[in-house]
C-alpha cells in the first residue's frame, strides 16, 4: 500500500526554523522516480502548492511567497523529502501535505499542479506564532 507520511510540524515563533520530512513506503520504485510536492491549506483557505522536485535530478520549484525561504530536498537512501523552512511567519500557519505523481520514467521537472499528484499523505501542522 503506497503510503507518504509527513512529520515535523509544530508550533514555532516568528523568524524561526521548522524541517518537514515526507517518508515513502510502498512504492514500486524509489522515490528520485516520482515528482514530490509540498502543499499546504489553511482554515478557509483552498490547498495551495509550496514546493516541488522532479524526478532524477529535475530541479526544484517553489511559490513566490516562500522564495528564499524554504528549500526542498531529497534524500534517495531514505526514501525521504525534506522541506527546510525558515524565517516562518505567521501566514504560513497551516496544514502541510506532500505528494507524489505516478511513476516517471527519466527525468522530469516539477509543478505546484496539484492534478499532478496522485498520492497524497495526511499532513502535519505548522503553527507560526508568538
Amino acid at each position: 500500500q503506497v503510503q507518504l507520511v509527513e512529520s515535523g510540524g509544530g508550533l514555532v515563533q516568528p523568524g524561526g526554523s521548522l524541517r518537514l520530512s515526507c517518508a515513502a513506503s510502498g512504492f514500486t520504485f524509489t522515490l528520485n522516480n516520482y515528482v514530490i510536492g509540498w502543499f499546504r491549506q489553511a482554515p478557509g483557505k483552498e490547498r495551495e502548492g509550496v514546493s516541488c522536485i522532479g524526478s532524477r535530478d529535475g530541479g526544484t520549484g517553489y511559490t513566490d511567497s516562500v522564495k528564499g525561504r524554504f528549500t526542498i530536498s531529497r534524500d534517495n537512501a531514505k526514501n525521504t523529502v525534506y522541506l527546510q523552512m525558515n524565517s516562518l511567519k505567521p501566514e504560513d500557519t497551516a496544514v502541510y501535505h506532500c505528494a507524489a505523481s505516478k511513476l516517471v520514467y527519466g527525468r522530469r521537472s516539477c509543478d505546484l499542479l496539484r492534478n499532478t499528484y496522485n498520492y497524497w499523505g495526511q499532513g502535519t501542522q505548522v503553527t507560526v506564532s508568538t
